[in-house]
């Protein structure tokens, strides 16, 4: 619906042309959401006998795939490979010119494939929460392995093509998996490393931290420091020609697998130990939603560079504005470069701060507002909770828990673009939410070092903040791709998704909180809140906003990861529904 363009059916039917295969698709709507977080019953094709079985996921991808232009029909009328473009043209669906994943040769095919190992991976999932429904007590981690479902507008949200059933049990969040990690030993010549992670104020070197973090006695040659690998990335990693040539040099020594276990929370390769002090962002080679998630050593040089500017004085202003609000911070980080200096793939780790105890309850926003069994999301269960113990109306309690929402995450996110130029990709899942003991919001975090837009014309003032800034993150983006991206991600994704998620799941009026949000971005935008962001004026001015197309991006076999940022991923116009 929202990258093909279409529109509420008046009779309460959805209809989907199909002429590449002379039918069409026909789907009930049960509810039609103005900020697209549309509800259908189950598709059938369309002049079949009145008790044929309904369409299934596959058969409907396969379908879709193939309305291509090349098969005549309108590139905005069906969800079909547009021409591609640059990715901040004004078009209705434009595609962006970064190059397809090499793996992806036939998108259709590959896009069909992921689908049913999406569809396939979710149904055990399901089961295994009905058979288990119990989650531990760390509550940070439980709310990190809830997202069941996935995200609700992308096509393969749980496909994860190369892990096998018993690697599925052990690599899982939703399936609560746990492992212990596997452990190399890198030569002094082979380790690249930086860290600006400190203990009372004393720096601690990333290998010093790592072996406190092995929680075993590892048997390390003089001067080596340990490494460690996802399991899974160990199997892979080592059958590569250059990583081969540094254990047959004596550069990486294999070490096994030591230590407790680690726990995948909702990104799989982002793995956390309750108590532990840090997180470790592991690379790994799987094809995850739209990506291969091995880490970049440009993303890692990102993380500490982020973490020194707010030391730096930037952190200071902000908790003094927004005390409820910070950045998860990426300090520290070891990876290996080969003997000519180059960086070596797929064996980076980032070491993540951990600032949560197992007590604070604190939720991605897309694990909150994602349906858990028996398909009641914990948004549901808070809101309803709240309205049960002050006597108000569950849509008056809603409205008012949406206000907090915007005060305490969305405005310091705005906060630090009006001061510093910073942009951040403040999607749900990156979007972390403290609750207190009631359920109201009081706090969020930001998490992801890759997810940093430093704005081209605020650079000289960064580089005097911190100098060199961006020399190796590679960081700074026009402001044209910044706003495209920012709209994006923290107003369509972010707080259209939660209003989306409020009126699907019938806790409240999606007018009701969009007028909300619109008075909250005239305050910032020219109220006694003012802060000088360009973005509040964008949404509320704007009739179109620039959406980023999942099932565009996955049909042109683009990873996201690859490529400059303007380049990674497929855009289309929808309409605002902000605007009058």
């Amino acid at each position: 619906m929202r990258e093909a363009g279409l529109h509420a059916p008046d009779d309460g039917t959805l209809r989907i042309p199909l002429p590449a295969s002379g039918t069409a698709l026909l789907a009930p709507v049960h509810y039609w959401s103005p900020t697209g977080w549309h509800r259908f019953g189950l598709p059938f094709l369309a002049n079949t006998p009145e008790h044929s079985p309904p369409a299934d996921a596959v058969t409907v991808a396969a379908l879709l795939a193939r309305e291509t232009p090349e098969s005549g029909t309108d590139s905005r009328a069906l969800p079909a490979t547009p021409r591609p473009t640059t990715s901040a043209a004004p078009n209705p669906a434009t595609a962006s010119t970064s190059a397809p994943d090499p793996t992806a040769s036939d998108s259709a095919p590959d896009l069909v494939a992921r689908v049913a190992d999406s569809l396939r991976r979710t149904g055990a999932f399901i089961r295994e929460r009905r058979e288990r429904p119990s989650d531990g007590p760390d509550l940070f981690l439980a709310s990190e392995q809830a997202l069941v479902l996935g995200h609700p507008l992308h096509p393969t949200p749980k496909s994860r093509e190369g892990l096998s059933e018993a690697e599925a049990r052990l690599y899982s969040p939703e399936l609560r998996g746990s492992f212990p990690l596997h452990w190399l030993a890198v030569a002094p010549s082979a380790l690249a490393t930086d860290s600006a992670w400190t203990e009372r104020g004393r720096p601690v070197p990333a290998p010093q931290l790592m072996a406190r973090l092995a929680e075993a006695e590892l048997m390390l040659p003089d001067g080596y420091a340990a490494l460690p690998l996802h399991p899974w990335q160990w199997g892979e990693v080592r059958q590569r020609p250059e990583t081969a040539a540094l254990f047959d040099a004596g550069l990486l020594r294999d070490l096994g697998t030591h230590g407790s276990p680690w726990h995948p929370t909702s990104s799989v390769r982002t793995v956390h130990r309750s108590g532990s002090p840090a997180m470790l962002k592991l690379s790994l080679g799987l094809r995850i939603t739209n990506s291969r998630r091995e880490n970049l050593r440009k993303e890692l040089h990102r993380g500490v560079e982020v973490h020194r500017l707010l030391r730096g004085g930037l952190s200071k202003q902000w908790q003094a504005a927004h005390p409820g609000f910070d950045i998860v911070r990426d300090p520290a980080w070891l990876a290996v470069d080969a003997p000519d200096g180059t960086p070596v793939p797929g064996l980076d780790v980032m070491i993540r701060h951990n600032p949560f105890n197992p007590s604070d309850d604190v939720s991605c926003i897309a694990g909150l507002v994602s349906p858990r069994l028996p398909l009641r999301s914990r948004l549901a269960t808070v809101v309803t909770r709240l309205a049960g113990r002050t006597g108000r109306p569950c849509t008056a309690v809603a409205a008012e828990w949406f206000l907090r929402y915007l005060e305490q995450v969305v405005r310091p996110v705005l906060w630090l673009d009006a001061e510093a130029g910073i942009a951040l990709e403040a999607h749900q899942q990156n979007t972390l939410l403290l609750l207190d003991a009631d359920g109201w919001p009081v706090g969020g975090r930001y998490r992801d070092n890759q997810g940093y837009y430093f704005r081209e014309s605020r650079r000289a003032e960064l580089d005097a903040r911190l100098p060199g800034i961006g020399e190796h993150s590679d960081t700074f983006v026009s402001d044209e791709v910044t706003d495209e991206r920012f709209a994006y991600y923290l107003a369509i994704n972010n707080v259209l998704g939660l209003i989306g998620a409020f009126g699907s799941q019938r806790l409240a009026d999606e007018q009701l909180l969009l007028a909300a949000f619109r008075r909250f971005l005239g305050d910032v935008a020219s109220g006694p809140g003012r802060l000088g962001t360009t973005l509040p004026a964008h949404l509320l001015d704007s009739p179109v906003l620039r959406c980023k197309a999942n099932l565009l991006t996955r049909l042109h076999g683009l990873d996201e990861l690859v490529g400059p940022v303007d380049t990674q991923s497929v855009y289309v116009t929808i309409a605002n529904p902000l605007h009058p």
